[in-house]
Parts: C-alpha cells; structure tokens; sequence
C-alpha cells in the first residue's frame, strides 16, 4: 500500500501535504497534552510506533503473485486513539520512505493520510459504533481493522487511478502512474478484502489480550503504575518475539500492486493490457536512494539483515520519543 516514488504528480504530492500538515500539527498537539497528563505515554509512543513498523514487514502473498500488508492503525487508534495513531504510524512511514526506501518521499504526505489518518480514524469510528455501551468488543476491533484497511485500500486506488484521468502528455499518454480506476480499484480491492482478514484478526487478537490484560489486574491488588508497567512488558515481549519472526516476510516473493520499479512496471503493463511504455513524468522523476534499500545491510545474510534492521529501528522509535517529549515529562 506504500506509493513509491513517481506514481503520484507533483501536484497530486503537494496538495496532499497540504492536507496532512494541519492533520500532523493536530496530531502532535494533542498526543503532547496526554504526555503532560500521563508521562507513561512515551514508552507506549514507541511500542505502538512499533508494532506498526514491525506488521508491515510481514509481507503476505496475494492474488496476481503480488504481495500485500496489515498496518495495525485501527489497532493503535483502539489501544491509545486516532491522533495518537496518526503520529505513530506517521512516524513509522518516515522511517521506512528515508531509511529503508519503502515508499516514496515526496509520496510521504499521501502515504500518511491513508495509512496513518483515514485508516485508524476510520476504523476507530467503526469500532466505537459496535462496542456501544461497551459491547462487543471482539467484533468491533475485527471489523474496524478490516474495514479500516479496506478504506485506505481503496483510497490508494483511487489516488493512483486518477493519475492518468489528470495528467498526460500532449498525445494523450500518462505521465505518471498509468493504471486507470478500473485497475487500480479492482487491483486493490480483490488485494485487500482478502489482506483484510490479518488485519481484522491481528487488531482483535491483541486487543483482546491486552483487555484481558487489564481486566485481570483490575482485580488484583496492583496499583495503577504497576498495572500500567505491566501492560508495557507485556507488549514489549510482543515486539521481541515479532522481531525475532520478521524474516517471515521474506517468503512471500514478488511486490506489491503498483510498488514496482520502473522497469517491473513497463513489463507488468501487458498483464492489463496497456501500453508498454514508460510514463515520461516517471522516467524523468525524482530519485532517492535509501541507506538500507528493501531492508538489507551489504555483507550480511538477508535473514541477519532483516532482523536488525527491524532492531534498528524500534530503538530509534523509542529514543525518538524520548527526545521529543523530554521536556514534557520532566514538567
């Protein structure tokens, strides 16, 4: 779901950042006011920021021998909230576009919003309507983080298939992402409503643990910050234990619908039935090549590298969070 570099216009990137830096400014605001009120807020920025980064490296295959992703978004927003969500996977996109190369930088503002604000506020917004009066809650984290996912899905699509509606050369030909609506929004769909399920699953899965979590030691004698410390240790072995399997997204082969270099793109056009030839505005695009390209480090194991760089970072989350709201805590 990461748009990588060129498939939007400049016009389409700009208008898009404008759109988040309001969305990114609230964002902050509000997760700096629930920083002064709970210092204990920090280390979870970090662990949801996280659990985020660490899901998408689980790569799944998909139909069309492409391959997709969950995001966790729907999962954060129910654990903390939205804007909450909106910074973290915010942040976590930022690292894998200038760190890892996983969608584009210019594409960083588009990304956000669907990813990091349509999905999490969407998918809160559905699980708050089920769970009314605080039922099920089961339900509502699978269909919120279906439904969410689903929604980002299709506003992706719908992103990339107006490209070539908007912008074209002077003999009609795309210039940027070349696949109109009618493949994009089936592409993706067919992708998603199946992804989906992992998605619905992994946000009820640990939704459900963590509630459990902090049902059983409503009932115990453990005060608030033992009960809070708790939660976090738990999740943190979480995080242990996906970092240790993250080399599981190395067996689904092939990308992600419309993730392709320029050249796997062109060769992918006669699939749909298209022109085989390269979008000039694509050709002629920015570039930028990321330290750890595709998650690897040079001179070692893809396994070993996949795995540190995941390592990597989730500590840069937590030091990043501790930087920014050091002054906060200390107030």
């Amino acid at each position: 779901m990461h748009i990588p570099e060129n498939y939007l216009s400049p016009a389409t990137c700009a208008a898009m950042g404008a759109i988040m830096l309001p969305v990114w400014y609230r964002a902050v605001k509000q997760v700096e006011i629930k920083v002064k009120e709970d210092k204990e807020i920090v280390p979870m920025l970090g662990i949801t920021t996280s659990l985020s980064f660490l899901i998408m490296m689980f790569n799944l295959p998909a139909p069309g021998g492409t391959t997709a992703h969950a995001v966790g978004a729907v999962l954060i927003a129910i654990l903390m909230d939205p804007w909450t969500a909106t910074l973290s996977i915010s942040v976590a996109l930022s690292m894998q576009a200038f760190l890892f190369g996983d969608g584009g930088i210019l594409a960083l503002a588009a990304n956000c919003f669907t990813m990091a604000f349509l999905m999490p506020f969407t998918g809160y917004g559905i699980y708050k309507l089920i769970t009314y009066k605080g039922k099920h809650q089961a339900l509502g984290a699978f269909l919120g983080g279906y439904l969410g996912i689903n929604v980002a899905a299709l506003a992706v699509a719908v992103l990339l298939g107006i490209q070539p509606l908007l912008f074209k050369d002077s003999n009609g030909n795309p210039l940027y992402n070349p696949y109109p609506l009618a493949v994009t929004v089936s592409a993706m769909g067919l992708t998603h409503l199946l992804i989906g399920f992992v998605e619905g699953f992994f946000t009820m899965g640990v939704c459900q643990f963590v509630h459990k979590l902090q049902e059983g030691e409503m009932k115990s004698a453990l005060s608030n910050k033992s009960r809070k410390d708790s939660k976090i240790s738990y999740l943190l072995i979480l995080i242990a234990a996906m970092i240790s399997l993250t080399p599981l997204g190395l067996l689904a082969t092939g990308d992600a619908f419309a993730e392709w270099d320029l050249k796997s793109l062109v060769e992918n056009l006669s699939q749909y039935h298209l022109h085989q030839a390269a979008p000039a505005g694509m050709a002629k695009g920015w570039s930028f090549s990321a330290l750890l390209s595709d998650y690897r480090i040079s001179g070692l194991p893809e396994v070993i590298g996949y795995i540190l760089c995941a390592l990597s970072a989730v500590l840069i989350f937590f030091i990043i969070y501790r930087i920014i709201f050091h002054r906060k805590m200390v107030k």
